[in-house]
């Protein structure tokens, strides 16, 4: 059972479910991943995982809270394949915070409102101390780690009054548009049950004037490699290569990153991985022997976007599964309708000369036979954006229904080579062939080898995260302190803002309603800051250097050390915790005396997504578990969120 714990019927369940599955997303925080092997006890397979989607993948949610965990990770996978920890420990972080407050005798409106302020104000310090590409690119070594030159001197000259009016200005700049609570003085917030990708006003503010060059890649790709560099090595590898290919004259490095795709070929050194040009599949025996045969000449090809199948009908237009139709006398003598639509099929492939058909599902085995036998070579699993790039240069034609290909929809230029016959590092015999044309489309692929066949799916993994990183770094323009320091920096400011709100609920005339709601933002602040510690602790106990408590101990007394001090960015930048020497260790997969540490730097728009995510998961499960628990009527409504 995925997510089992021991559920106390009087609290909210859905929140304590969320904490449950929270906790398998300890082992992979950190560079210091945990390898997990998760056995089926039903089929008797298993798999090697060492990320928390993979863990969740794997698992079988077997409660309507598990599904909106897996389909929350699932989406921050899909979009930036990275970040799906750092989600999911908040998440669980902030849903035992959300608990607290409920035993506090705290309503929903006012966890929603005051958590939701909390968020603006750590969306405030990303943009505040956000690193652009070019200034981190520009750094010598030594000072990649320091704040960017006048945050320390800008944010040492505003006492706590100003922090306080100008906290109250940002509030006011925030606009939402969404249905709204009906209590006055309380926050207006949007939340989203699809989880959409959300376009950043953060990262819209982020200007480059200047672009970096290509030589500056690799500074950026090594501050965000984050322990995995000989995979990061492979995403520098793939831009330096599309960079080769681009006929502009700018130095400006395009990192197309819907034109790389990766082919896993076992039973080689992981150091034989490496970065081709073209289109590298893996293809068995019978296809080998078509692809000897069409070797080093020019090749007609057909793009199908779907299956190669007699059944295939695309999305919208599906026949209802499992209907069969019966007739009652049976004609021998007539062919079936599959044998009819394979040979008419053969029919127009063999008068439009296909030489090469690349499709994004999969091929019936009569089709593949009989294709093989006049030595047309199909690939299957291919994805779209291959198929993209062939149709431009080719000119071929992507059709849904291989019946609707022409002579206008056939491409030309392709050809097919042999890269590896790898006979004999494996049992099962296969080939690597390259696919390719001879113009210039920037498609590359990244060929991840290793010995252990487990193995390749984390290698695969690793790879994709890295690439998006970078892919991210140059699109937004900017990157994140990492090594914990922008976690620390949103502790200093959520503890100051909650002191800040503690003040004001004596200070200032207001209503009751409004008194009571700054008291519960002071103690709501306080614990979302605590699930930022939790956080930046379980990372330091992962390296295998820090106890919980020891840990727990060190950042709290940095964090007091910084309230005493007026250079805040500059103090921060650094993370001295303990030990100089052992402290920029915590975060990197180093020994201490490498002393690197402060190179580390985050994505700007992934790590403001999976808070947001996490936030936004929190906010619909509290929100559910109320509406179970209390019901919803004309009384109850006003102290629920309208979604």
């Amino acid at each position: 059972m995925l997510g089992s714990a021991i559920i106390n019927s009087q609290q909210h369940v859905g929140l304590q479910k969320l904490s449950a599955l929270a906790g398998m997303s300890h082992s992979s925080l950190g560079p210091n991943k945990k390898y997990k092997f998760i056995h089926d006890d039903t089929s008797g397979e298993s798999a090697l995982v060492c990320s928390c989607f993979r863990i969740i993948q794997n698992l079988e949610p077997t409660c309507a809270v598990g599904q909106l965990v897996y389909e929350t990770v699932h989406t921050q996978q899909k979009v930036h394949h990275t970040g799906s920890g750092c989600l999911l420990f908040l998440a669980g972080a902030w849903s035992r915070a959300s608990l607290d407050c409920i035993h506090r005798g705290i309503s929903i409106t006012h966890i929603i409102s005051a958590m939701s302020e909390g968020m603006d104000i750590c969306m405030d310090v990303c943009r505040k101390f956000s690193v652009s590409i070019q200034d981190l690119a520009a750094m010598p070594p030594e000072r990649r780690g320091a704040a960017p030159d006048g945050l320390g001197r800008q944010m040492s000259k505003t006492p706590s009054t100003e922090a306080c009016a100008s906290f109250c200005s940002l509030q006011e700049r925030v606009k939402f548009d969404h249905k709204t609570l009906g209590i006055s003085g309380l926050r207006k917030i949007k939340l989203s049950r699809h989880f959409c990708e959300a376009k950043s006003e953060i990262v819209s503010q982020v200007q480059q004037p200047h672009p970096p060059e290509l030589s500056d890649v690799a500074h950026i790709a090594e501050a965000l490699s984050h322990g995995c560099d000989k995979v990061m090595e492979l995403a520098v590898k793939a831009i330096q290569a599309q960079s080769d290919n681009n006929q502009q004259e700018s130095s400006y490095p395009m990192f197309d990153i819907t034109k790389v795709v990766t082919c896993v070929l076992p039973g080689l050194p992981e150091d034989n991985a490496s970065v081709v040009q073209g289109f590298v599949v893996l293809l068995s025996d019978e296809q080998a022997s078509v692809a000897h045969h069409l070797k080093e000449q020019p090749l007609k090809v057909a793009l199908i976007n779907g299956d190669l199948t007699h059944t295939y009908r695309h999305l919208g237009f599906k026949r209802p599964a499992d209907v069969q139709h019966v007739r009652h006398q049976l004609d021998v003598s007539s062919s079936s309708k599959e044998d009819e639509w394979v040979e008419k099929v053969m029919k127009l492939l063999l008068n439009l000369k296909v030489d090469l058909i690349l499709i994004t599902g999969h091929a019936c085995e009569s089709m593949i036979h009989h294709c093989y036998r006049h030595r047309i070579l199909v690939v299957e699993k291919v994805n779209s954006s291959v198929l993209k790039t062939f149709a431009n240069s080719t000119e071929a034609v992507t059709v849904t229904y291989v019946t609707q290909l022409s002579e206008h929809c056939i491409g030309s230029g392709v050809q097919a080579a042999i890269w590896r016959d790898l006979c004999s590092f494996e049992r099962k015999s296969s080939t690597a062939v390259r696919i390719f044309t001879g113009r210039t489309t920037g498609l590359v692929t990244v060929i991840l080898t290793s010995c252990i066949y487990g193995k390749l799916q984390v290698l695969e993994d690793q790879f994709w995260a890295c690439a998006y990183r970078l892919h991210h770094a140059l699109k937004d323009g900017a990157v994140l302190p990492g090594a914990g320091r922008t976690e620390m920096l949103c502790v200093h400011h959520l503890q100051k803002q909650a002191k800040c709100h503690r003040e004001d609920t004596y200070s200032d005339q207001q209503t009751k309603t409004g008194m009571a709601a700054n008291l519960y933002r002071d103690v709501i602040l306080q614990l979302m800051a605590e699930g930022f510690i939790d956080y930046i602790t379980t990372v330091m106990v992962n390296t295998g250097r820090f106890s919980k408590v020891k840990a727990r101990t060190v950042v709290s007394h940095h964090l007091q050390n910084c309230n005493d001090h007026e250079d805040i960015a500059a103090k921060f930048s650094q993370l001295v915790l303990e030990n100089e020497k052992e402290a920029v260790a915590v975060f990197s997969a180093i020994k201490p005396e490498e002393n690197s540490a402060l190179n580390i730097y985050d994505n700007l728009s992934v790590k403001q997504e999976a808070w947001r995510k996490a936030l936004d998961l929190v906010f619909l499960v509290l929100q559910s578990d109320a509406e179970v628990i209390t019901g919803v009527g004309l009384k109850t409504e006003e102290n629920l969120m309208l979604l």
